[in-house]
């Protein structure tokens, strides 16, 4: 796995934070379905690692939750890059022992398997290809979706599955998205991120520093959406890193000549990093920033 994407000077999601119904139940999936530890738990709350030190995820129970409803803006699924063809071998070794339900696909830059966690919350854990090997016409890279060879990942797989492996990162955050061309214009002009591939008019793929996607939009289930609840299970917010104050400062001018807000998240993890403000993009979809990166 390419580590540089995930780095400074790039833009990048650090971290995610998700609302569950059910916080016993929630750690139990994601401890034993998706292989994390848990960093820090309370009584409402838990924030999981892969090495013991950092957190990509945390989750926080929602008392009397609205479930999901289809047509709203939000989640479509956070995608965990795991570091090595292998260990993406060893997670679909581990979950078909378990008879866990998913989806898969080959996207030519990535093979990815897709599930839902017990509320609904959509999940990718996919592993690169090495970007040697991704197409590029220009600015453009080519990405498609086609069937996963299994058997190609499963004989590399060694049986020996002990958890997400360290090196895990978040490998990008895929978005509902209310009006597209509002998304685009958003995290184009105001935060800096490319295109870099388009499927019509429904879905782009945004990132820095010429990675598949950092950030993926599209309004497939959520077209005219409006945001759920406070009360609702998904997303509550993600976590960008950015480069440096410069940079902190030029966006916070974007977002107020837009007319977006430019505030403190009261209810931000204390695990993405020391939050140097926050907004909301035009889908109602929470954005932490931070320097906290590497």
């Amino acid at each position: 796995m390419a580590t540089h994407f995930h780095k400074k000077p790039n833009t990048y999601v650090s971290h995610v934070q998700i609302k569950v119904s059910n916080l016993d139940r929630s750690l139990e999936y994601y401890k034993n379905i998706i292989g994390f530890d848990v960093l820090e738990q309370t009584e409402k709350a838990a924030a999981f690692t892969t090495d013991g030190k950092t957190s990509i995820l945390s989750i926080e129970q929602v008392d009397n939750a609205l479930p999901l409803q289809r047509g709203q803006t939000g989640l479509y699924h956070f995608a965990i890059l795991l570091p090595t063809r292998k260990d993406l071998g060893n997670f679909i070794q581990h979950i078909s022992q378990l008879n866990v339900q998913i989806g898969a696909g080959d996207h030519h830059v990535s093979e990815a398997i897709y599930l839902y966690d017990p509320d609904g919350n959509g999940i990718e854990v996919y592993a690169d290809r090495p970007e040697a090997q991704w197409f590029w016409n220009e600015n453009t890279v080519y990405m498609t979706t086609e069937p996963v060879n299994f058997r190609s990942l499963l004989d590399l797989a060694d049986g020996h599955w002990n958890g997400l492996p360290k090196g895990t990162v978040m490998g990008h955050i895929h978005l509902s998205v209310s009006d597209l061309l509002k998304s685009e214009e958003f995290y184009t002009k105001a935060l800096g991120f490319e295109v870099v591939t388009r499927y019509g008019s429904q879905a782009l793929f945004i990132s820095t520093g010429k990675y598949h996607h950092h950030i993926g939009l599209n309004t497939w289930e959520s077209l005219g959406g409006s945001p759920s609840s406070e009360k609702s299970v998904g997303l509550k917010s993600y976590t960008l890193v950015l480069d440096n104050e410069e940079q902190a400062e030029k966006i916070k001018g974007h977002l107020k000549e837009m007319g977006h807000v430019v505030e403190r998240f009261e209810g931000a993890s204390k695990y993405g990093g020391h939050q140097e403000f926050s907004t909301i993009d035009p889908s109602g979809i929470r954005i932490v920033f931070t320097l906290d990166g590497e």
